[in-house]
């Protein structure tokens, strides 16, 4: 015979299987997706078209949902209330920067995040690396567009057309070597934000003694995941990203 203390789990089990479903037809939703229909919900979250009728309704009383009048379902009202307090209390540092020491970390070398001020780049957070000679850059410097890694592709992810922007956008990542410094290399990576606004972009920089071919193939997927959680944490979506570090890590593995 089920104990009261059985039962209580039982119900706190249901509980959070109904919203871990509602969360679901939450985030069945694309950045392109206008609405969707009954269908397409039960195809992207596997559930019951009954299940799904049920759960909307919920969701429609708190405004987290809209049903349209052709039958189709929108993001409601709410949703964006809820985005707009998190962005306004949300401090880009407090995301990059603990992500930013553990690439340092992880790849012994300095990690920059960097964000365009008109025909410039700023240096807004940077993560020393510990070795003695390693590349030098403080928060608040100023470093052109035109070159480095960093300046290069946050023109190519502003939308600067042509090559080697296209090329850039293609892989997700720049690198430089001895372009702004002869002494110096890096790869960069952007960040993104709600609605894939740049945010910035992730520098892994150090000494092009040290910066070569097969730091880069060791610590590329680093970048890579270290990128895609700040975007994902700052309201982006990485999965072009997660797509763009599957191609690049085939292209190593062959």
């Amino acid at each position: 015979m089920p104990t009261p203390a059985d039962k209580s789990n039982s119900k706190e089990s249901e509980g959070v299987a109904v919203i871990d479903r509602a969360c679901a037809i939450l985030f069945a939703f694309r950045p392109d997706d206008d609405a969707l229909t009954l269908a397409e919900l039960a195809a992207r979250t596997g559930l019951y078209k009954s299940t799904l009728l049920r759960l909307a309704g919920s969701l429609i009383q708190h405004r987290l949902l809209l049903r349209l009048d052709d039958g189709r379902y929108q993001l409601g009202s709410a949703t964006f209330m809820l985005g707009a307090l998190y962005q306004r209390s949300l401090n880009v540092g407090d995301i990059v920067v603990p992500l930013m020491r553990e690439l340092a970390e992880t790849s012994g070398e300095s990690v920059s995040f960097y964000v365009r001020d008109e025909a410039v780049r700023v240096c807004l957070h940077r993560v020393d690396s510990t070795h003695a000679v390693r590349f030098h850059v403080r928060e608040g410097d100023v470093l052109p567009l035109e070159s480095g890694s960093g300046g290069l592709a946050l023109l190519a992810f502003g939308g600067k057309p042509g090559e080697p922007y296209e090329k850039i956008r293609e892989d997700f990542y720049c690198v430089s070597i001895g372009e702004r410094d002869r002494e110096t290399a890096g790869v960069s990576m952007p960040v993104f934000g709600v609605r894939q606004s740049l945010r910035g972009v992730l520098t892994l920089a150090g000494p092009s003694s040290r910066i070569d071919q097969a730091f880069l193939e060791s610590n590329l997927g680093a970048l890579f995941d270290c990128a895609a959680r700040a975007t994902d944490a700052l309201g982006g979506d990485s999965r072009a990203m997660r797509n763009a570090q599957r191609r690049a890590a085939e292209v190593q593995d062959r």
